[in-house]
């Protein structure tokens, strides 16, 4: 259920994005946006948030998804979209837009979706590696010096 609602989030974000952009400075149908939000959000969750967001920090994976952004967009809408404009202009704003919002989505990732990952990064978490302190009464010295010379 919190991969569905991640996905939820991050198509949503996506679309409006792509709306955006290729809604204005292309000639793109509802239908077409739709479906390269769909593909590129798929892409981009699978290798960009479930296989290099736990691997690599955040600034590598927002890298790594900006590239998987950039590549997919102009791909799709060079097959589905008759481009009246540079179409690679409009897939870097895009996938620059995508990118930014990504690095606020892996935080999202990481702490709601991704925690048991994180919250395990010990190596040996099965062993008790962390010290346990144990506290005691000390015993007062001056009372058992005392003690001793009074037995003189």
């Amino acid at each position: 259920m919190k991969h569905i609602k991640a996905l939820g989030i991050k198509f949503i974000v996506t679309s409006v994005i792509l709306f955006s952009l290729l809604a204005i400075f292309e000639t793109a149908t509802l239908g077409e946006i739709l479906l390269i939000s769909a593909l590129v959000t798929g892409i981009n969750y699978i290798i960009g948030d479930l296989l290099i967001l736990p691997r690599f920090n955040n600034f590598i994976a927002t890298i790594a998804d900006f590239a998987l952004a950039f590549v997919g967009i102009w791909a799709l809408s060079s097959m589905f979209i008759y481009p009246t404009t540079p179409i690679g202009i409009v897939s870097g704003f895009a996938a620059f837009f995508i990118a930014i919002s990504e690095g606020l989505f892996h935080v999202y990732m990481k702490e709601k979706v991704l925690y048991k990952q994180y919250n395990h990064q010990e190596p040996f978490s099965v062993l008790n590696t962390h010290p346990q302190t144990e506290f005691s009464e000390e015993d007062n010295v001056d009372y058992i010096k005392k003690d001793y010379e009074d037995r003189d």
